[in-house]
């Protein structure tokens, strides 16, 4: 677990994760929000393997540990159309964030991306998974986060994206981008269903929020510095 986090109290005020002042100072404090962050944080190669850019409407699920920042990140990227945090893996009974957050549902915590693959293409949403969004080394947690709705996985929505996915985690693993293992799943889309609101653009609305600040606005941050071609400076949000 991350000291940072260890020492916040959490509560749940409205259903929403909310990270009071510490009662005891961290002994160590990170020096600077980058180097909080727990991705790879460095511009990866492009896929070898791309599908075909078909239509202006295409949409792919992406796991990678709490939604807040997922999301934010692709709500950044220009060509996306929409990005919607939500749950997928479980059943329509267990998807509610405190039954989620139990571990025990099938559900990860989600993002359904929809994409104008004419403004960019599936590959370039993964090279920015892969190295910004999250860290695909870390087996059921990301960061302070815990437990199985935590995991990493691809959820995709054609055999064109499940041969482009496939294909890249095979292309980053030969060539030795990352010390461990790559461990995230690919999954065919069964099923997903949206967060509820408060936890929908959570990122913008809640930038001074503890676990924002410290967790993800160093994501947006990163996505601006590594793919400058791809960041979009006001973020398309749910509901507009």
């Amino acid at each position: 677990m991350n000291i940072l986090k260890n020492n916040f109290q959490m509560t749940i005020t409205n259903g929403a994760k909310t990270l009071l002042l510490p009662m005891i100072m961290p002994m160590t404090m990170c020096v600077s929000l980058t180097a909080c962050a727990h991705e790879v944080n460095r511009i990866l190669p492009p896929p070898s393997v791309n599908e075909p850019a078909t239509g202006h409407h295409e949409v792919v699920v992406f796991s990678g540990g709490c939604f807040w920042g997922v999301q934010g990140v692709f709500q950044h990227v220009k060509g996306v159309i929409n990005a919607t945090s939500g749950y997928a893996g479980g059943s329509a009974a267990t998807a509610q964030y405190k039954t989620v957050s139990s571990g025990n549902t099938g559900h990860a915590e989600s993002v359904k991306v929809e994409f104008d693959p004419q403004q960019v293409s599936f590959g370039e949403l993964l090279r920015i998974y892969f190295s910004v969004a999250h860290d695909p080394t870390e087996l059921n947690f990301q960061g302070p986060d815990t437990g199985t709705q935590y995991r990493s996985a691809i959820w995709y929505t054609s055999p064109a994206q499940q041969k482009v996915a496939q294909a890249y985690v095979s292309q980053l693993t030969e060539a030795k981008i990352f010390n461990d293992r790559i461990v995230t799943q690919i999954n065919p889309l069964k099923g997903f269903y949206n967060a509820e609101d408060y936890h929908q653009n959570y990122l913008t609305l809640h930038p001074n929020n503890p676990y924002i600040a410290i967790n993800d606005i160093p994501k947006i941050e990163n996505l601006k510095r590594l793919y400058p071609a791809d960041y979009r400076t006001q973020p398309v949000l749910v509901g507009e």
